[in-house]
């Protein structure tokens, strides 16, 4: 018999035109950024979660980029770092990721969590810290 999960949704209540208000200071977000070494990835990955900016980081790869740079297209082996947070973090997350990336223009993208595991976000959310 499968254990049964709750789903919580993560957004803040628009729907009486409200501003979301403190809930969407609270929003998980994944926030990514590619690397040319397992090493680097894992070095960004340690730093974040250390720093308690990320609650996880999980590294993929290797994986392969195809992509447009000073006139003309690349292709390299990059490993992905994938970092849960939350939208109040992601000023810092991003800081930390810039101070130690190797590359000039690193990619950092973070994309909204619209919902998740109620045991699972819970646990995200309390091992996240404002380190400021």
């Amino acid at each position: 018999m499968a254990k049964s999960q709750s789903v919580v949704k993560i957004e803040g209540d628009k729907s009486r035109g409200r501003s979301p208000g403190v809930e969407a200071m609270e929003k998980i977000i994944q926030v990514t950024t590619s690397t040319d070494t397992h090493e680097s990835a894992k070095e960004i990955a340690r730093l974040v979660v250390e720093k308690r900016l990320a609650g996880c980081a999980q590294i993929i790869g290797p994986i392969t980029s195809v992509y447009w740079w000073e006139g003309k297209i690349e292709e390299t082996q990059e490993w992905l770092c994938v970092m849960k947070s939350k939208t109040i973090l992601f000023g810092q997350l991003k800081k930390a990721i810039v101070e130690c990336h190797s590359y000039d223009v690193p990619e950092i993208l973070s994309t909204p969590v619209s919902e998740g595991a109620k045991p699972y976000t819970d646990w995200l959310m309390g091992e996240l810290r404002d380190s400021s």
